[in-house]
């Protein structure tokens, strides 16, 4: 048996570390979790009693069209039922796309630090990576347009970026969607825009009538708080996303994410409040890079990247014994960084006490 060669150069994704395992290795009794970007404040109590509903279906399959959900983003939207496609969580439409489009010979553009998956998915693909140093952690999208050829198949734009938290502004998109050649797939991923308060943070699914290049990825599994349940969904134009059926699942997104998804939706007072508390949340770490001189770039999602005067491990290291995991090794070539998950008040001042603890020993 012989699996494509190139899985032997390609590190798979690592998820952060297991608060179980934490909890065993260290002897403790409570673990904070700050390292994959989950909802601190839980999920919906509306999506919840959704999901309580909908577990005495479990012998039956989804609805592979994903009919109810459709028609409450279309309405959302403000677009076709038709222009959706629906995954596994982002990742899987990700993959749907690279292996739709990339193959040997080709070339994907992506900044160099960004969303790892691109990378991931192209690499399986057999597809040539093309990755543009960011700009103090923002696309160089004049730069990524330089790279592109003939041979480009997917363009990645990670808005806001992951693990930067920086974004692409609306003129700037503009400009660059204008100057994407016709045959190059723009992938807009938006999975922390509800974050994004920015004034001029673009609305981009208001473009993908006009470029039908274009594909905007949205997902539950950040402010919603379903990130377990594992649904994600893409708005294009509604001939790509005919293309693309082919190559989706037939039941990939579950019943009970499905249910789940649509109450969500709804829950204006348990969103609004998790974007309050997150900027909020923001804006204690700004208060402490301050203090501590340290570097971190303004973050427009629910995560904030530092860099500290020592290894980010070391950092990661220290944290683990006093019950917090936080993610390293996010950011190639700064490896004194840590991006740390926007938890809720009381989390986020206990970390942080304990950072400035483990600063402090240095001094």
């Amino acid at each position: 048996m012989t699996l494509k060669k190139q899985l032997k150069t390609i590190n798979p994704y690592q998820p952060g570390k297991p608060i179980e395992e934490v909890k065993a290795e260290y002897g403790l009794n409570e673990v904070i979790k700050l390292a994959s970007n989950e909802n601190p404040f839980g999920s919906s109590p509306k999506a919840i009693e959704a999901m309580k509903e909908a577990i005495h279906d479990m012998a039956v399959y989804p609805d592979g069209h994903a009919t109810a959900l459709r028609q409450a983003l279309a309405q959302k939207h403000h677009v076709s039922e038709e222009q959706f496609v629906f995954s596994n969580g982002l990742d899987e439409l990700v993959h749907m796309l690279s292996h739709s489009i990339l193959e040997p010979g080709m070339n994907t553009v992506l900044a160099d630090i960004t969303f790892s998956s691109y990378k991931i998915s192209a690499l399986i693909e057999g597809a040539e990576l093309r990755e543009v140093p960011l700009v103090d952690g923002r696309h160089d999208l004049p730069g990524m347009l330089d790279r592109m050829d003939e041979h480009t198949g997917i363009v990645w734009l990670c808005n806001p970026n992951n693990p930067t938290g920086e974004i692409i502004k609306k003129h700037e998109l503009e400009d660059f969607l204008e100057k994407v050649p016709e045959h190059v797939l723009v992938v807009a991923d938006e999975a922390y825009h509800e974050y994004a308060d920015h004034p001029e943070y673009p609305r981009t699914v208001d473009y993908v009538e006009r470029y039908p290049n274009l594909i905007v990825m949205r997902t539950f599994s950040k402010v919603y708080g379903l990130a377990g349940l594992r649904i994600g969904y893409g708005i294009a134009n509604a001939q790509l996303i005919r293309d693309l059926e082919p190559v989706r699942q037939p039941f990939n997104a579950s019943r009970i994410a499905q249910k789940a998804a649509i109450k969500a939706l709804d829950d204006h007072e348990f969103i609004n409040y998790s974007i309050e508390q997150t900027h909020q949340g923001l804006e204690q770490y700004y208060a402490f890079c301050e203090a501590y001189g340290l570097k971190y770039f303004k973050s427009y999602a629910n995560f904030i990247l530092i860099e500290f005067d020592r290894p980010g491990e070391e950092i990661f290291n220290a944290l683990l014994p006093k019950g917090f995991i936080v993610r390293v090794g996010v950011a190639p070539g700064m490896p004194n960084t840590v991006r740390i998950t926007i938890g809720s008040k009381e989390q986020n001042a206990a970390i942080i006490e304990c950072l400035k603890g483990i600063l402090n020993e240095k001094k």
